[in-house]
């Protein structure tokens, strides 16, 4: 098994991304629609239980229909945004205006490393959707490699650069999935010690992981002070795709040398966070 003191096996690798995101929701058809229209994923499959989005072919968002789950408790913790990246500012205007017709824009920001729009869906799940500026132009501080503002975003610019598209173009992914937690020293233990991501940014209340040197794949905060793990409908499961079956043998050897319990599945492993989040793990690349 790998040693957990070594720190060059300790860290995930620098292809290491963001996959799938599931949710759970009582809608399955209205969910569904929200998507569509407004997000402008494609339905890449459905069925009475399920529906999946993504792009030319990648799944992205698998929507699970669970009718009797209640939703989410105020006290529980679990999603509180899915951030989907999208390659270019004329990708970012489209999904403005769409946002705009056929929805309710809940805000917008300049974050100096992206441009990211958010609203909330049908069932309370917060959507992010942004662009990044390039790498090179990523602000850093004294105490985080990366720093991340929040600034005014021009919308009226963005607004203009749209071309008009229904859907968002290929490439899109799921760039980050950002969490609610009931503790961020827990997050950290498990996400950093254990898994092997790398601190990015730290906020009050809020922390920032990645690999390869990513602003974040993944955020936590307490802002809403959440106590009880994730339960009812929301988040049911995040997945981080990695490079290599080497990669993936890698990380099933740290988790078990740190007594986690780890489930093998037909395409990887998953592994249960401090909060009860299911944390699936695979072979593969978001696009």
């Amino acid at each position: 098994m790998s040693d957990p003191s070594n720190a060059e096996t300790d860290r995930l690798p620098a292809g290491a991304t963001i996959g799938r995101s599931a949710l759970r929701v009582s809608d399955l058809e209205e969910t569904t629609e929200f998507y569509r229209t407004v997000v402008g994923l494609r339905v890449l499959s459905r069925s009475d239980a399920t529906a999946v989005l993504g792009v030319e072919g990648t799944p992205l968002l698998v929507l699970e229909r669970d009718s009797d789950a209640q939703p989410r408790h105020r006290s529980a913790t679990g999603l509180y945004h899915n951030a989907f990246w999208v390659p270019s500012r004329e990708a970012l205007g489209d999904a403005l205006n769409r946002i705009r017709d056929r929805w309710h824009l809940g805000g917008a920001s300049d974050h100096g490393v992206s441009e990211a729009l958010y609203c909330t869906d049908p069932e309370g799940n917060g959507v992010e959707i942004y662009r990044d500026y390039p790498r090179e132009s990523w602000p850093s501080g004294d105490d985080n490699p990366i720093r991340m503002t929040t600034e005014p975003l021009d919308l009226a610019t963005i607004s203009a650069a749209a071309a008009g598209d229904e859907h968002v173009p290929a490439g899109t992914d799921v760039g980050h999935v950002h969490l609610e937690v009931s503790s961020l020293e827990s997050f950290r233990t498990f996400y950093v010690d254990v898994l092997g991501f790398e601190v990015t940014t730290t906020v009050p209340g809020a922390v920032f992981v990645s690999a390869g040197g990513y602003h974040h794949h993944l955020g936590a905060n307490t802002w809403h002070h959440r106590t009880a793990s994730v339960d009812g409908r929301g988040l049911s499961w995040l997945e981080v795709l990695l490079p290599e079956a080497s990669d993936l043998e890698a990380l099933q050897d740290r988790l078990e040398s740190h007594n986690v319990q780890v489930t093998k599945r037909e395409e990887g492993i998953s592994v249960d966070d401090p909060d009860g989040i299911q944390v699936r793990c695979r072979v593969g690349s978001p696009t």
